[in-house]
């Protein structure tokens, strides 16, 4: 092992202009100087490499943003940008750009069917009618800052929670028959408008692009009864026509 060192060291004495010294102390002479290059050189290598992995590419549509010892140092938009290597500092890169949906009150599946959440889709009306409704969110990230720094639940967690605590609040305002019939669609827009109020009060960084409600019907226990109820008030209808 000693003679595999000796004779590296030869060969990158030779490389860095070391000396071929015929006596003892001057090939000792030439080892040390060799040593102390060689263990510069190394370090100067390896400070390049770590200097190297701050570059990084920010594409169009997304924000980077860079923590200075976990905390925020600045924003970067698109582009090639470079920072401090880690540990000193380190980059997020969100998507600024992608609109991203979440579903409440049911759950789609692989094979394109859907099924119902209770606890999420059962809701009381104003006439005390309980009605079984789902929505499906459009969103996108606008203020990466806020949404890294203000939100501590996952994105779809807070969008799904304030969306239900928007929807029961309008719908506890609305008879069964507007939100089933003809109130479909305010339904809708005040759920929006509430639920983007939720949002910028949280300080998330989210924008509410759409809110459209999936379907809006009794629930299952009592649809006979509902129905029997409808055609009553059809009957009644007909009736004072005729």
């Amino acid at each position: 092992l000693d003679e595999i060192v000796k004779n590296l060291q030869k060969k990158f004495s030779s490389l860095f202009g070391g000396g071929k010294g015929s006596g003892t102390g001057n090939s000792g002479s030439g080892g040390n100087s060799f040593g102390a290059m060689g263990i510069f050189v190394v370090l100067l290598l390896l400070a390049g490499v770590w200097l190297a992995t701050g570059f990084y590419t920010v594409q169009q549509g997304e924000t980077g943003v860079i923590l200075r010892f976990g905390e925020f140092e600045e924003s970067t938009t698109a582009g090639f940008h470079w920072h401090l290597p880690a540990p000193i500092e380190t980059k997020i890169i969100v998507n600024t750009e992608k609109v991203q949906t979440v579903e409440v009150g049911y759950r789609s599946s692989a094979n394109n069917s859907r099924q119902t959440v209770q606890r999420e889709s059962l809701m009381l009306t104003e006439d005390e009618n309980i009605i079984d409704i789902a929505f499906a969110v459009q969103y996108r990230i606008t203020n990466a800052n806020d949404f890294l720094f203000n939100v501590s639940d996952p994105m779809d967690v807070l969008v799904r929670s304030s969306t239900e605590a928007a929807a029961r609040e309008i719908v506890g305002k609305t008879s069964m028959d507007d939100v089933i019939t003809s109130g479909r669609s305010i339904v809708g827009s005040k759920t929006r408008e509430i639920l983007q109020r939720i949002l910028d009060v949280y300080e998330s960084g989210i924008e509410v692009l759409s809110v459209d409600m999936q379907h809006a019907l009794p629930p299952q226990e009592v649809k006979p009864a509902f129905d029997d109820a409808v055609k009553s008030r059809e009957d009644e209808v007909r009736y004072k026509t005729e």
